[in-house]
């Protein structure tokens, strides 16, 4: 009687628990993709199990198994959203020269993200609000998050000062504050009070800023500098 190749079963058992496996985190990817529009526009407080068992058409206990709580859901919402917020705004502006070219670039990014979130909202600022004196898991991860885009942005303008771009005197912590409040005045002004121009508005501040700190003036693309040879 021939020998049985045991060797196959678990090669099959693993290709089975693989597939399982792979199938499981798709499954919480679209769960964490669903609460993530939810809470731009109901908040991370009004995110439960219930509410995207609902919205996914999935049941409770389905929920349930990928995230064990709502405070676990919350958590993986603002580390989703953390993660594609540096993937549209920070690594981008990483293929720019170091200095002004890459703080600009992090900027005019912020910005274009911002646009689209004055209509769909920030979790940044909106988890602020909820979770600016409550202490907990959920407000650390919101925190960490927010701190290691400023450590990001204060990394590109010592760039830009050790470039020579920038005054060598500048205070790195006074500009990053100084930006970062356009961004919130943006908000402020164009998703609550609706006033029409905040995105100019939000832009010449940022070129006033980096004025104030040292920087020449943009060229417009296309055009060359003018030099002492140049014909009036």
């Amino acid at each position: 009687m021939p020998a049985t190749d045991l060797s196959l079963k678990p090669s099959r058992a693993s290709d089975r628990e693989a597939r399982g496996l792979q199938k499981g985190q798709q499954t919480k990817a679209a769960i964490v993709d669903a609460a993530l529009a939810l809470a731009t526009q109901i908040g991370l407080e009004g995110l439960s199990i219930g509410v995207l068992a609902e919205a996914t058409q999935m049941s409770k206990s389905g929920v349930f198994a990928h995230f064990g709580s709502r405070e676990e859901l919350q958590i993986s919402v603002v580390r989703e959203y953390h993660s594609r917020f540096e993937q549209e705004v920070f690594v981008p502006a990483l293929g720019e020269p170091r200095g002004l070219p890459r703080l600009r670039a992090m900027f005019a990014n912020w910005m274009k993200r911002t646009s689209i979130e004055i209509d769909s909202g920030c979790l940044y600022i909106s988890g602020a609000v909820e979770f600016d004196d409550r202490e907990g898991p959920v407000r650390d991860a919101l925190i960490s998050s927010v701190r290691t885009w400023h450590s990001a942005l204060r990394r590109a303008i010592q760039g830009a000062r050790e470039a020579g771009h920038l005054r060598a005197d500048l205070e790195d912590e006074q500009m990053l504050f100084e930006i970062h409040g356009l961004i919130l005045a943006l908000h402020y002004e164009a998703r609550f009070l609706k006033h029409p121009g905040s995105i100019a508005r939000a832009n010449a501040g940022f070129d006033r800023i980096l004025r104030q700190y040292g920087a020449e003036p943009e060229r417009p693309k296309n055009r060359p500098a003018k030099t002492s040879s140049s014909k009036e």
